[in-house]
């Protein structure tokens, strides 16, 4: 779940939204298998038998940091449910050394295979070991920490004299608690686990549970022993041996929560650990299930590819994902460690509580944590108004929903790319979507009963779609009064499995088309696919919770549509009729006949009559539905005429965020007059709200987003006022060699502007190097990315790539970012060819990483020459090198649309410009223009 500064987001406009592939089911090995010593290996299918299971784990490891490798035992208690001689687990990249088999009678060694293909180990044993009983085996094994982000791997950080200290730490999810120990790595197969970490004196080491006692050791080693967990599933299993330091808390629950980081950087964990305690003491209270834990930790791990992970009682973060320095962060960093902090507690509950039985249900983890960040963030934070920002996340997950290749948010998965896929924009954004669509059909209280029901019937427990679904319909003697009163259905019985069964079943979102004539108003159903193959839009059925107001009418009325068409009765004639109030829904709408005219006559005389969330889904669907030939472009344009008068911020950077793709396109073709007309018009549109931002920290938290947002976007477009200013600011501070303060929201612009010399660039790479606030060189990283300097571009990709200066886990977002700059796309296509296996090595095949860097860098690709090329490149691949994945079917079909859309609509575009030609159209400026 990585949180990148909103701003950021915002201006380089999202790619493709990241997900991978889904490969074919691998229910068996294609031949019969074979162990790493020729012998045939004793079961043939990937996901482990259910003959024993694992009732408790006690290990031991032992790592060092000089050698950066680690040796370990294993002892697994185990329960017998069928009769066998052989007990197959998981293992990976580790060398075994030993097994015994752990009797009253005595230990007797254990024979073993390994069959690498499917990480897994066989322990064979003589006598059959009896269904109902209880045995241990213990194992002693060995393994390099990694060099990836995944399993018991190693990293680094420099301190401000240059010193490089290491560290290990672990990051399991989703299928390499294997390469760590060997253990049942599945989430079924839950145990209680208990931990002693072998360090030296100078480090200290921490786990998912409290340390119990240290025991000293030969050799200035000391030996600290963990509390044993509650029951769980392997990868929430943690523990780091670092030199951090901590600060702690104690929750009104008596919880203790301590934020640790590395010691020159412990003074910026003191919003996260209020934060924490916050937010963990509202969980409580809200799912009215205590925290089963003592404690809960916080890390910031110098090295972490993702942005964070709900290991249960030991979270571990990204830097950028905890630390806040006052002084130093800006508003979005504020926002985005408030949220990912709020994502990973709520796993406390989602996910490490009650937990999918399979990857297939991710969604059932991760959607309801991107939900719940929401509802926590907005009650215990309400300066933060996050309402502001949540509807971004479904425009995100319909953008890659809305193409053939993407997935049901429950998809069948087996191998471990397949389940790294699973960790996409549908799991997540759908997911949270769906569930905001349920709340607001059930209502707030009911949904908020039947979710504790469902926290407290399957606590310790794995659990699929239909349990969830059947928690909610069993809280009908509240629902059906609610809901009935609240406009949705009267006689019909409430059936949440039918209704939601709909939306996580089948891929897809619906287009509704709404058509009034006079009082009546007519309803179809059908999917929204950008495809040219109509074929593919045909069998889908939703049931949806349609809502709308009228120009008579602000109360919501609520209609829920189970058929492909239908009909609705209006009171009375009305001017205009507007669907999916707020967008709770999870649909698009389009307005027949002349709904768009209304509609946009409306917002040209009086915007402010329909929701800022109105506003932004309606500037969403309608440039949407020009890509499947629903609207005319001009219509769409007309309606984007009335943001010269839009202060709210998730409607102008919806209105941005539709406007500002239409030149990336024209900047990878060579159209310098079309593309500075666009370029022109989108400024003078937002002309009158950009003059008026100051450059300073004032107002609320989506006002500063909003300017930070907006600075930027006029700088990197030249708007002279915001150039001259940002040039004066930059020359000013690095006058000051760095340390005059400047107002951290117009950072990033001032940054940008300066970065366009050789001179200040090197500056700002200075700066990047010797700052210890994370929230700083975040934004000189972003600002170093944007530079029209090729040789600096290149350099940086590569730099990223070696990782001593600047960390390789920031590498997919600096080549997407130098992807997205005019001056860099081409040298980010070829970094990404040239190191593509080094890649996949570092960031693991199908991993959220891989496939933001594949859809990322060719998202704005819109000529045949480039699919080609794309193509030539991809189909290279084998399956082991990631020719399957799910990214790259995502990436033709961007491409193609992005063909058919230059290819339709650039004449209309032309001509709709030249009749609003703005009198103030930047001229060419080929050196600068970014």
């Amino acid at each position: 779940m990585l949180v990148l500064p909103v701003v950021l987001l915002l201006l380089l406009v999202p790619c493709a939204p990241s997900s991978g592939a889904q490969l074919p089911e691998q229910p068996k090995s294609k031949e019969a298998p074979i162990a790493t010593n020729g012998q045939p290996f004793p079961w043939d299918r990937m996901r482990l038998p259910k003959t024993v299971s694992p009732v408790h784990y006690d290990l031991t490891f032992h790592p060092n940091l000089t050698s950066l490798d680690f040796t370990g035992v294993a002892r697994i208690l185990l329960e017998v449910h069928e009769d066998t001689s052989a007990v197959i687990l998981h293992t990976k990249e580790m060398h075994i050394s030993k097994v015994l088999l752990l009797a009253p009678e005595g230990a007797r060694p254990l024979r073993f295979l390994e069959y690498p293909r499917f990480h897994q180990l066989a322990l064979l044993s003589d006598t059959p070991l009896i269904q109902g009983r209880r045995y241990e085996v213990q194992l002693e094994f060995a393994a390099n920490l990694s060099d990836s982000y995944h399993g018991f791997y190693k990293g680094s950080y420099r301190t401000s004299s240059g010193e490089v200290r290491m560290l290990a730490s672990t990051q399991f999810e989703a299928t390499s608690a294997r390469a760590a120990f060997p253990c049942f790595d599945e989430p079924a197969f839950k145990a209680n686990f208990t931990i002693r970490i072998i360090r030296e004196a100078r480090h200290i080491a921490i786990s998912n549970m409290p340390k119990v006692k240290a025991v000293q050791l030969p050799g200035d080693l000391f030996e600290d022993h963990f509390d044993t967990t509650v029951k769980m599933s392997t990868y929430l299993v943690a523990f780091i041996v670092s030199d951090f330091l901590s600060v702690s808390k104690t929750t009104k629950h008596g919880v203790k929560i301590s934020v640790y980081a590395v010691p020159e950087k412990i003074d910026q964990t003191a919003f996260a650990l209020d934060a924490a305690v916050k937010l963990l003491d509202f969980y409580d209270d809200y799912f009215d299930i205590p925290y089963p834990l003592p404690k809960q930790d916080l890390a910031a791990i110098p090295d972490f590819q993702s942005g964070a992970m709900e290991n249960w009682g030991l979270t571990t973060y990204r830097e950028a994902g905890l630390l806040f320095d006052p002084a130093k962060s800006s508003a979005s960093d504020k926002l985005g460690i408030t949220m990912v902090i709020a994502h990973e507690l709520a796993h406390q509950w989602f996910g490490n509580l009650v937990t999918m039985e399979w990857w297939n249900d991710l969604w059932l983890n991760e959607g309801f944590a991107k939900f719940m960040e929401f509802i926590s963030v907005d009650i215990t934070y309400p300066e933060l108004h996050v309402d502001d920002f949540f509807l971004g996340k479904c425009f995100e997950a319909m953008e890659v929903d809305s193409l053939s290749s993407s997935h049901p948010i429950s998809t069948p998965v087996e191998n471990p790319a397949q389940i790294q896929e699973m960790f996409d924009d549908v799991s997540y954004d759908k997911g949270a979507c769906i569930l905001n669509m349920l709340r607001d059909f059930l209502t707030p209280e009911a949904f908020e009963i039947g979710i504790i029901r469902y926290l407290k019937r399957y606590s310790y427990q794995n659990t699929v779609n239909s349990h969830l679904w059947d928690s909610l319909t069993n809280v009908s003697c509240v629902c059906v009064c609610v809901c009935s009163n609240y406009g949705w259905y009267s006689d019909d019985e409430l059936d949440v499995r039918t209704i939601m069964e709909s939306w996580t079943l089948q891929e897809g979102f619906p287009l509704v088309t709404v058509e009034v004539r006079g009082r009546e108003v007519r309803l179809t159903q059908e999917r929204y696919l950008k495809t040219d193959d109509p074929s593919l839009t045909e069998g889908f059925l939703w049931q949806i919770p349609l809502t709308y107001v009228t120009s008579a009418s602000s109360t919501v009325h609520r209609f829920l549509l189970k058929t492909k068409t239908d009909v609705l009765y209006l009171p009375e004639e009305v001017d205009w009729v507007k669907f999916n109030v707020k967008m709770n829904g999870y649909y698009m709408v389009h307005y027949e006949g002349e709904g768009w005219s209304s509609i946009i006559k409306l917002l040209q005389h009086n915007h402010t009559a329909l929701s800022s969330n109105d506003r932004a889904s309606l500037i969403n669907n309608v440039f949407q539905l020009v890509s499947v030939g629903k609207v005319r472009l001009d219509t769409a344009l007309d309606l984007s005429l009335y943001l010269s008068r839009e202060t709210e911020i998730m409607a102008v950077t919806q209105g941005l965020g539709e406007l500002v793709p239409l030149y990336k396109l024209m900047e990878k073709r060579d159209m310098m007059a079309l593309e500075n007309q666009m370029k022109g018009y989108i400024v003078d549109l937002f002309r009158g709200l950009i003059d008026r931002q100051e450059w300073s920290d004032a107002g609320l938290v989506s006002e500063r987003v909003l300017r930070s947002y907006l600075l930027l976007f006029a700088c990197v477009r030249n708007h002279p006022p915001c150039l001259a200013t940002a040039i004066e600011l930059f020359n000013k501070w690095r006058d000051s060699d760095g340390n005059m303060s400047l107002p951290t929201d117009v950072s990033l612009a001032v940054f940008a502007v300066g970065a366009r010399t050789p001179e200040g660039w090197d500056f700002l790479f200075e700066k990047y190097r010797s700052s210890q606030q994370t929230g700083v060189k975040s934004r000189i990283k972003s600002a170093l990315s944007i530079s029209p300097l090729q040789d600096k571009l290149k350099w940086m990709m590569e730099q990223s790539l070696h990782g001593e200066v600047m960390k390789t886990q920031d590498l997919p977002s600096v080549v997407v970012s130098i992807s997205k700059n005019p001056r860099g796309y081409k040298l980010a296509w070829d970094f990404l060819r040239a190191n593509w296996h080094a890649l996949i090595k570092k960031f693991d095949l199908g991993s959220h990483s891989i496939a933001h860097l594949v859809t990322g860098v060719t998202g704005q690709y819109s000529t045949r020459e480039m699919l080609d090329e794309v193509r030539s490149f991809f189909d290279s691949l084998t399956e082991e090198t990631g020719s399957e994945m799910r990214c790259i079917q995502q990436t033709y079909e961007t491409i193609e649309e992005n063909i058919r859309w230059m290819d339709t609509h650039l004449p209309l575009l032309q001509a709709w410009l030249n009749r609003h030609k703005a009198s103030s159209c930047a001229p060419p400026q080929p050196h600068e223009d970014l």
